[in-house]
């Protein structure tokens, strides 16, 4: 196919995991093809990263190839599809194009963080069209825990591709426009080469419930309760802060608002409109004199972030807000995976303080807006697509929405990983080449690469600790009193009681005495003599290899 016009799609992220989207999509030949990004997002770090505040694809092959990246596309506002702008839009600099609720969004963020200043943005309304380059870009409007969420429909002179983005199919979606299946079905008819295609809720059958159904089942709990109702939720689920504040007026109760995040959605909300003819939300200052029975607190925390509201409340660490015996916890949220155990340990400590605590599995306080089975062959109908990729999700969530395309009828499927190029057109699915991929870390004030930025490193002192010695040295090579050693995170005595320090000192003592003298006029022989040392000291009475330098100074 070299020299003919193809059009590729390539995930830099996304892919066999969940979080951290960002996918590309190509036309024209091999060696020049013109570039859209499609959604630009982040995924927070585990243990494996510690230290790390956030995580984004690596980008380098598309800043090598700016010169033929034709725009940036979001799809909606979550953290990660458009968290990493703010971050990564300096080095890329393309144009941008988002609805307003994520626009809005994304201002209040560039304005938080150092340095990043104005990020320009072009606003495109739902069933709105861009050119970018070769490619013509819909913006069709879906349901998602959001407002504004697009699926894309992208046209190219080789076809056209669907990319769903987050959806799921709700009628009532509680804000915002619902999703539109009639221009869905017409995209359909027009043609759909393939489709990229959510498979986040791929191993759940059925449909999902709507944001109206859990509406009512929230006004339900929180008019049964006798004493102060915390909810947590996602900050960016403004049908569901919509939800609890009419719940809150029926049951003749305040809403308290906590959480920069939620003041921030809410800020953007009430801007367009979205939370109009609601009475206005109490700031935290309110909580102390409102009556038990009158508070609806609204938070953010719902994944256990050890910073958020939540979870300072549940450790009766916050100035302002305690909870006491008889309250009430709301989770309206599911929990992330990963994060399970944070969750538990703040429900561990609500329960500690005999907070009543409410998830999905006691009342239907929470809805995912992912789709299920039923509802991805309901869009398989509508868009009748010639090839499938699932996307979003890991392993296990691309594998079943593979499974389910091959039942239905849909025989050109695939599944891709971070990094595959592939063929979309002409011609069947086929990954055709790779493309560099991998992650970049913020580490504090610095964005770089795990390598770079000491992380990897920072890991095994969690495991092993580390060893720092030091040794003095004359110019002729003999050894000014004592070597001294510093051990951090490892134990003070062996099994036999012996001190670990002494134990490393001797063997550094001994080490540098095996050097001939004039041998040790060498600081960096020296240097590693006593490093080696100190390690295998270590390794022979306690069983683990700590981090280890040593410094040689020359007097």
């Amino acid at each position: 196919m070299a020299g003919k016009e193809e059009l590729v799609f390539v995930a830099l992220g996304g892919l066999g995991e969940i979080g951290m989207n960002m996918a590309l999509y190509g036309y024209g030949p091999a060696r020049d093809r013109r570039w859209l990004m499609v959604d630009c997002g982040v995924t927070f770090a585990g243990p494996e990263l510690p230290g790390v505040d956030i995580v984004v694809p690596d980008t380098r092959f598309i800043e090598d190839n700016l010169d033929r990246l034709d725009g940036i596309v979001i799809t909606h506002a979550h953290e990660d599809h458009y968290g990493a702008i703010v971050h990564l839009w300096p080095k890329l600099k393309a144009p941008l194009y988002m609805t307003a609720f994520t626009a809005g969004l994304l201002e209040a963020k560039a304005s938080s963080e150092p340095g990043v200043g104005k990020i320009p943005v072009t606003v495109v309304k739902q069933g709105g069209r861009i050119n970018a380059g070769p490619f013509e870009v819909e913006f069709v409007a879906m349901s998602h825990s959001i407002p504004e969420p697009c699926a894309l429909a992208i046209r190219t002179p080789a076809g056209t591709v669907v990319h769903s983005g987050d959806w799921k199919i709700d009628p009532t979606p509680g804000v915002g426009k619902p999703i539109d299946t009639e221009r869905l079905a017409e995209i359909g008819r027009e043609g759909v080469q393939a489709l990229i295609c959510d498979s986040t809720n791929a191993v759940r059958d059925g449909v999902s419930p709507s944001e109206m159904d859990v509406a009512a089942d929230l006004s339900k709990v929180i008019r049964k309760a006798k004493r102060r109702v915390a909810v947590t939720t996602f900050a960016s689920n403004v049908a569901r802060i919509r939800s609890i504040a009419i719940a809150a007026k029926a049951a003749d109760r305040d809403v308290v608002v906590m959480g920069r995040s939620m003041h921030r959605a809410i800020e953007v909300s009430r801007e367009l409109g979205y939370l109009d003819d609601l009475p206005a939300f109490l700031s935290e200052d309110a909580y102390g004199y409102l009556p038990p029975e009158r508070v609806v607190l609204l938070l953010t925390g719902s994944q256990g972030e050890d910073r958020a509201a939540l979870a300072r409340i549940a450790s009766g660490d916050h100035r302002n807000v305690a909870l006491s015996k008889g309250d009430m916890v709301i989770f309206s949220s599911r929990t992330i995976p990963g994060n399970e155990k944070a969750v538990g340990a703040i429900l561990n400590k609500l329960a500690e303080a005999e907070v009543e605590i409410v998830t999905d599995r006691d009342a239907l306080v929470h809805v995912s807006g992912h789709p299920r089975r039923g509802e991805l062959t309901q869009l398989y109908d509508l868009l009748k697509p010639q090839g499938l990729i699932p996307a979003h999700g890991e392993a296990v969530h691309l594998k079943a929405h593979r499974d389910l395309a091959l039942q239905y009828g849909i025989k050109n499927t695939l599944i891709a990983r971070n990094g595959d190029v592939v063929r979309l057109a002409p011609g069947k699915l086929a990954v055709i080449d790779d493309l560099p991929t991998g992650i970049a870390v913020k580490d504090g004030l610095i964005f770089g690469d795990p390598e770079e930025t000491g992380v990897h490193e920072r890991r095994k002192l969690s495991f092993a600790g580390a060893i720092v010695v030091s040794v003095v040295i004359d110019a002729k090579g003999t050894v000014i009193g004592e070597p001294q050693a510093a051990l951090f995170g490892l134990p003070d005595v062996d099994e036999n009681g012996d001190d670990l320090e002494d134990i490393v000192i001797d063997e550094v003592v001994a080490a540098l005495d095996s050097i001939p003298k004039n041998r040790r006029k060498d600081a960096d022989l020296v240097a590693e003599a006593a490093r080696r040392a100190a390690r295998a000291a270590i390794r022979d009475c306690w069983g683990k290899k700590p981090l280890t330098e040593a410094l040689v100074v020359r007097v």
